[in-house]
């Protein structure tokens, strides 16, 4: 997908020091900004592309996809437990349903990359959904795979958890911040 996205941005002149140390939604809005400058209908038309081609990858990896195992349970059991769990992801509301249909009824609330102004790591996306659930940092833990989750949970005063589901191993998510590394999610009941 980032190929793809660079692939494409290249296409419209911008040199490749300028973007390839941001994220990949990143890029398209900072190209996005850079072409609006002299080329307002290059600018839309870019963007307009790129997030197609995020979204099309998307929803093809999220056709091939189901939630880990336990999943399900360790919602409940935390639901039960007295917790409110909000899911902020970087990836389309659309993808999210794919791979997860019945989302709605283990959580409390998803902001997905389309439903929100602000992205993470931009703290106000997880901000929100916080703000939604009427609760504050300091009472909240961020549960992700990436290094992203834990930088950013770190810097909002949260718990961080990290899951060895991801890209990222024990030691890059202690190094970005986490308090706790477990192997799979149903782990986290055992902390909680």
């Amino acid at each position: 997908m980032r190929r793809e996205v660079i692939a494409l941005t290249l296409k419209t002149g911008i040199p490749r020091s300028e973007f390839e140390h941001l994220y990949i939604v990143e890029i398209i809005e900072a190209v996005f900004s850079r072409l609006q400058q002299d080329t307002p209908y290059a600018a839309s038309r870019y963007r307009l592309r790129a997030h197609a081609l995020i979204t099309e990858f998307e929803l093809k990896a999220a056709a091939r996809t189901v939630p880990f195992p336990e999943t399900r349970r360790t919602l409940c059991e935390l639901r039960r437990a007295g917790k409110q769990i909000a899911v902020v992801t970087r990836n389309c509301s659309k993808a999210v349903a794919r791979v997860f249909d019945d989302i709605d009824n283990y959580c409390d609330i998803v902001l997905a990359r389309d439903q929100v102004a602000h992205l993470k790591p931009d703290p106000r996306h997880v901000r929100q959904a916080l703000t939604t659930l009427g609760q504050d940092t300091s009472a909240a833990a961020m549960v992700g795979d990436g290094r992203m989750d834990m930088a950013l949970g770190r810097e909002l005063g949260m718990v961080c958890v990290g899951v060895l589901t991801g890209s990222s191993d024990e030691e890059q998510l202690t190094a970005a911040g986490a308090d706790l590394v477990i192997t799979e999610i149903h782990e986290l009941l055992d902390h909680v």
